[in-house]
């Protein structure tokens, strides 16, 4: 591809300004109709838990809670984070439940993270009825709390916050997808002109015959065009 100075490249974009239009728009059509038609929605609902320390409900003293709780308590974050997606944990969820979905289904929709330099853990459930999102969330809280009892013989894990019914979509952002789809077509577009530019071999002015030839131009025979649009 010969070189183009950044005017020439501006007047090739300019000159297929309709084209670059009805491919970005294109795309931008494309982007509603698959964010808005082929994209299912999912619900996203989350309960909180914290690990306290296992005598302080039952004492009920602002002190009970001391250095070695929360070392101890921190060291545990990681594995109740993986206790909560535990197949022993899950398995007494849907049996509670009562609803007619796999373990690893449940498991693969589950997203447990804990908030960093604190004993929060958090405990998200995807699905597509934002009802069983909330009710599988709260459902996991209350069995693994229990779960933490019955091996750890200690009672540290209580719920903050409880899971509610989301009323958006998790998943679908209409804006977001546009814009991704937006610039996708004006690549796109970018790349037609280009590869068109390239592909076009016919010369446009005089200063691409002496470019190209090394010769001056010495004359040139304007193009005459009639009124009925004939030319001469």
């Amino acid at each position: 591809m010969e070189e183009i100075d950044l005017k020439q490249l501006l007047e090739m974009f300019w000159a297929k300004k309709l084209q670059i239009f009805l491919v970005v728009l294109i795309f931008m059509v494309v982007g509603l109709i698959y964010t808005m038609g082929f994209v299912t929605p999912k619900y996203t609902s989350s309960t909180t838990l914290v690990l306290a320390s296992a005598d302080s409900k039952e004492t009920k003293k602002a002190d009970t809670i001391t250095a070695s709780d929360i070392t101890l308590n921190s060291k545990l974050v990681s594995t109740y984070s993986e206790l909560v997606k535990s197949k022993n944990v899950l398995r007494q969820v849907k049996e509670n439940l009562g609803m007619n979905i796999k373990e690893d289904a449940i498991k693969n929709n589950i997203a447990v993270t804990s908030v960093k330099d604190t004993e929060l853990i958090q405990i998200a459930v995807t699905s597509e009825k934002p009802e069983d999102a909330a009710k599988i969330a709260n459902e996991i809280a209350k069995v693994f709390t229990e779960k933490v009892k019955e091996i750890y013989n200690i009672n540290n894990v209580y719920v903050v916050d409880e899971a509610e019914v989301s009323a958006a979509p998790s998943n679908i952002n209409h804006v977001k997808d546009i814009i991704i789809f937006t610039f996708i077509g004006i690549v796109v577009a970018i790349m037609y002109v280009l590869i068109m530019n390239m592909l076009d071999t016919t010369v446009k002015t005089q200063e691409e015959i002496e470019k190209t030839f090394k010769v001056p131009v010495l004359a040139s025979i304007p193009l005459n065009i009639t009124e009925k649009g004939g030319r001469k």
